[in-house]
């Protein structure tokens, strides 16, 4: 065979075997490719046979088995997933349903993304960063959730979800709790005002100021409201861990979907909110494959596992926090 030409017995055993394939459970394409060993292709032309997902030969009726080889030619099984038509949508647009990857927010907020359907004792919850869900601490329990965000024309009418757990955002200080710093500034704020200062006083607490994750939960009004398979990206298959040059991807209400790769791990980073630092541990920095508003999208490796929640960057990087970390701190866990 010369440069790449396939031969007439090649495409003689494809034509004869293509329909049996087809009738073997999650078997979604087949063609005529070079065998993969390991991660080497080798030059053994094979009947390559594309399935949603590899799974144990225990796993699969007999009848749905893909043979070692098929007509006197070797198989190959490769994982490809779902494959759908890449119909035009736009991130920033009202869905019903909503899916992961498209704009949402607290009803005081411009917007973010809605990152992850995720549950909890069997209720669906939207996960995202607190500063889009949770309006960086400035909210109660309750509020409304939009879709779109307001930025992107939500209103009282877009309500999907309501606020319902947040991680507190540290930025080191929080209003005081010692009783006598109470009493000094009411007193010192008394005599500012006999003597006609605007100025007032303020006891305030010095904290760590270290924080691990931006997140918050939105409870979901109407499961037939939402989906958990994520624009551009499907469903994930699970959760993954975000190792160092691992390639990586996202859906995201700015910048859609984009590719990147695990620059560092057990980042400490400072993040600017409006004005105020926080100080984040053991983050995640990828390459640059997102802008403001893409915050609180997935990220996932090419495998579809879910590996990170996006909340920061800059135009030279992405930061996010490895998710398993995120699902632990609310007993949540993916929806499918």
């Amino acid at each position: 065979m010369e440069n790449g030409e396939i031969s007439a017995q090649a495409h003689g055993a494809y034509s004869e075997v293509v329909r049996q394939l087809f009738g073997r459970e999650n078997v979604v394409a087949c063609g005529l490719g070079y065998k993969i060993r390991g991660e080497e292709q080798t030059d053994e032309l094979s009947l390559i046979v594309s399935v949603v997902r590899k799974l144990p030969a225990a796993e699969l009726a007999p009848k749905d088995l893909v043979p070692k080889t098929m007509d006197g030619f070797p198989t190959d099984v490769v994982e490809t997933g779902f494959i759908r038509a890449y119909l035009p949508y736009d991130p920033k647009a009202r869905y019903r349903p909503a899916a992961p990857g498209i704009s949402i927010g607290h009803y005081r907020i411009t917007a973010g993304t809605f990152g992850l359907l995720v549950q909890r004792a069997g209720i669906p919850y939207i996960l995202s960063n607190n500063h889009v869900l949770a309006n960086s601490n400035d909210a109660q329990i309750g509020d409304p959730i939009w879709q779109p965000g307001p930025l992107d024309g939500g209103s009282s009418s877009d309500h999907i979800a309501t606020l319902a757990e947040f991680e507190p955002l540290d930025f080191g200080e929080q209003p005081g709790q010692c009783s006598v710093a109470k009493r000094v500034a009411e007193a010192l704020n008394l005599l500012a005002s006999l003597t006609g200062s605007n100025h007032r006083l303020q006891s305030v607490q010095q904290t760590v100021g270290q924080n691990r994750m931006d997140a918050a939960l939105g409870r979901v009004e109407d499961l037939n409201q939402v989906q958990a398979a994520i624009f551009d990206i499907g469903l994930p298959t699970g959760v993954g861990e975000p190792l160092l040059g691992l390639p990586i991807q996202k859906a995201g209400r700015t910048t859609g979907y984009t590719q990147g790769r695990v620059q560092q791990v057990n980042v400490t980073v400072d993040v600017e909110y409006q004005g105020r630092t926080a100080r984040f541990t053991d983050q995640v920095i990828a390459g640059h494959m997102s802008s403001p508003g893409d915050s609180g999208s997935a990220i996932l490796d090419m495998s579809q596992r879910a590996v990170g929640l996006l909340f920061a960057g800059s135009e030279h990087v992405t930061i996010f926090t490895p998710l398993q970390r995120v699902l632990d701190r609310f007993g949540v866990t993916l929806m499918s």
